[in-house]
């Protein structure tokens, strides 16, 4: 599958307006910290523009996106993704605090592909947010990706303890910790 080419047609919906702002979630971004997983899709956090985003209804529409990538002639969906060169692409809207926050502070990177094929641009989110987000998120595979993180030391504590106790996560995190046997670094106190 061409990554490279899905990336730079993202970069194009950035560039061109239909997005405000992206970054690489989940599975691909974790593989800039720690040991790949297998993953069959690129998620792809996103923001819309100011009057999109403050929308009366409250809801987000990925009718934009949609439309833009349908007239570049890419409407075949797998499972939950839109297929983009070869990868099925999960548009995730920022949904609360703690996505709004991780996609501001992503992390440019440069994705070496091949030396045939070159590197692409993108954004991927930092690890703490990749932590806090499969914390939040909370599904077995997500509790596997935190406790990578937490055996391969691919996050800085501080600023994982940090981000949990800001949004909202202590006690998720302490459940996390328990149950996993990992020691709580982070001593976190429930928000009010």
């Amino acid at each position: 599958m061409a990554i490279k080419q899905t990336l730079e047609v993202i970069n194009r919906m950035e560039a061109d307006g239909v997005v405000g702002r992206y970054a690489i979630a989940g599975a691909v971004a974790a593989y800039n910290y720690v040991e790949p997983a297998v993953t069959e899709d690129l998620d792809i956090l996103i923001s819309f523009g100011t009057q999109l985003q403050q929308a009366k209804s409250g809801l987000l529409t990925l009718a934009p996106v949609l439309s833009y990538l349908a007239q570049k002639g890419y409407a075949e969906f797998r499972q939950e993704g839109l297929v983009i060169e070869g990868w099925p692409v999960q548009f995730l809207p920022v949904a609360d605090d703690l996505d709004a926050e991780a996609l501001a502070q992503a992390e440019e990177v440069e994705i070496e592909i091949s030396a045939a094929e070159g590197s692409v641009t993108s954004r991927v989110l930092r690890p703490q947010h990749i932590v806090a987000t499969a914390l939040r998120t909370g599904r077995p595979k997500d509790r596997i990706r935190i406790a990578q993180f937490l055996e391969e030391n691919a996050v800085d504590l501080n600023a994982l303890c940090d981000v949990i106790g800001r949004h909202g996560l202590a006690q998720a995190w302490r459940t996390f910790c328990r149950q996993t046997g990992f020691a709580d670094p982070c001593d976190v106190q429930p928000t009010p």
